[in-house]
């Protein structure tokens, strides 16, 4: 993600205005802001739309042009005032009216039974004060301006912006949890290798990190030199599959759907299949559907068991176990995932963890086991994790570890850049595994399936991980009681000074 310094500037500004104008939830003030992003984008697709029919001869009805109340014939209005252009000019105070009134209303109308549409519908405006909105129309304007001219292209810098935005989520020090470091999201989605045509789906997706990954991930092969992302990609029907058939992701909190929807289609994709749905509930029964789930599904939280789905395969409560269990059901055979997980799952010696882990290993193929330094998730969780990737369906003769000990960032409060970092090596690593040339190091090793067996299906890497021992050489007692000896007698001699200067 590269984000030019003025456009932080500018979102920085935004975000303090926000806090300073009342609003200091951070998830209320990002769906102020994402509508208000919403609205300018579709002013500037119009503007583009009638242009072009210009030029084309092409006829075009602005969507601004549509009637409000189309079903009564004597009511001819429209919503004209609900354009960026429109509404912009007017006076503050009159704005926030226009605003409020009807380009919020014409939003909720938009694409009418699409899944973007129904995480709309009980959302509120809740801006009061009319300074705060001209001014954050001023700043969005801004911001536009300079992205116009990015030579990264407009949609890639514009996706860039939204996810710095999102990254002000975490920190204010509010709602951190919901969002799982990118370099972190950009190392599974490596190791997993989405491709255009598979079906990609989180279980919990949160601000949608893992699908914007995934959908930059496959474009990355067509994308040119000068960093413009599936620039060199022209089959339509690719595009097509794409936009429309490829991202799929659950939440149970509706502000989170509405930010991941966004985040979505603000990078392009113009059709993601987000649902607000308890993926962990009965009404959820999806199986068999997806060749890639990537996900950091919620640790340490529990299901009120009257709700619980019953197709799953072990006895629990914990959503730690029950979303792993989940994923392994909604993939497809041959499906490929990365999920992260609370080192408890790898060691816990309830039923639960042990039946979860034997059937991880005997009803598929266990890839590798990463363990993630306990800092990754700081400042607003301690907690040590690891990633698990693994494919649906087979067996696990044996099973690849990797200690990470950094991952590019400190690991206190702080998480400042620093220039230790495993990952470059965990790709690498990882690409040549299965190769002639690999060898076990302390860091990175393969672990026999028996072995694994043998320690009740225990899945931590200090259960394997090999500790070399140095052999200390101490001196000879004759040598220690020497020394003893020496330092007696220069303490007596200080003394013996010391008294007769007294």
């Amino acid at each position: 993600m590269f984000v030019r310094s003025e456009v932080k500037s500018k979102i920085d500004s935004i975000w303090n205005k926000f806090w300073s104008g009342g609003i200091a939830n951070p998830l209320d003030a990002i769906q102020q802001i994402t509508v208000l992003i919403f609205l300018k984008l579709l002013n500037e697709n119009d503007n583009k739309a009638i242009l072009q029919s210009s030029f084309t001869g092409e006829n075009y009805e602005s969507i601004f042009d549509r009637r409000v109340n189309p079903e009564k014939e004597d009511d001819l209005s429209t919503y004209k005032m609900a354009k960026w252009d429109n509404f912009k000019e007017l006076d503050s105070e009159t704005m926030l009216n226009t605003v409020r009134d009807i380009a919020f209303p014409f939003i909720k109308k938009y694409n009418e039974g699409s899944e973007f549409n129904k995480s709309l519908k009980d959302m509120a405006f809740i801006i009061t004060k009319p300074s705060l909105l001209s001014e954050t129309v001023d700043g969005i304007d801004e911001i536009f301006k300079i992205l116009e001219v990015d030579e990264n292209g407009f949609m890639d810098s514009l996706g860039d912006m939204y996810e710095y935005l999102l990254s002000e989520i975490s920190s204010s020090g509010k709602n951190g949890q919901f969002r799982t470091p990118r370099h972190i999201i950009q190392m599974i989605t490596a190791l997993v290798n989405p491709q255009i045509g598979e079906k990609v789906f989180d279980p919990s997706c949160g601000t949608a990190g893992f699908l914007v990954s995934a959908y930059s991930h496959m474009l990355k092969p067509y994308t040119q030199n000068n960093g413009k992302l599936g620039a060199n990609l022209t089959d339509k029907k690719l595009w097509d599959k794409l936009s429309n058939e490829t991202f799929y992701g659950n939440d149970s909190d509706i502000s989170m759907i509405r930010i991941s929807m966004m985040n979505m289609m603000l990078h392009d994709i113009s059709n993601p299949h987000i649902k607000q749905t308890d993926t962990l509930s009965k009404s959820y029964n999806e199986k068999d559907a997806y060749q890639v789930v990537l996900a950091n599904p919620p640790f340490k939280g529990s299901i009120d068991k009257e709700d619980q789905n019953e197709n799953f395969s072990i006895t629990s409560t914990k959503t730690e176990l029950l979303f792993l269990d989940l994923i392994e059901r909604v993939l497809d055979i041959g499906g490929r995932c990365g999920v992260i997980i609370p080192d408890g799952v790898l060691f816990g010696s309830s039923n639960a963890h042990k039946t979860l882990r034997k059937n991880l290993l005997e009803r598929n193929e266990l890839k590798a086991v990463i363990s993630m330094p306990s800092g990754v998730f700081k400042p607003y969780a301690g907690v040590s994790t690891a990633v698990l990737v693994f494919v649906k369906g087979g067996k696990t003769d044996k099973v690849w570890f990797y200690d990470m000990q950094n991952d590019g960032y400190s690991l206190d409060d702080k998480r400042n850049k620093i220039e230790a970092n495993d990952i470059p090596d965990i790709l690498e690593q990882y690409a040549k595994k299965d190769s002639k040339n690999y060898k076990n190091t302390k860091k990175h090793f393969f672990v026999d399936i028996k072995d694994i067996k043998d320690n009740d299906y225990d899945l931590s890497i200090n259960r394997y991980k090999t500790i070399e021992y140095e052999e200390v050489e101490y001196a000879s007692t004759s040598e220690i009681l020497g020394e003893i000896e020496t330092l007696s007698i220069q303490i007596n001699s200080d003394l013996i000074e010391l008294k007769s200067l007294l």
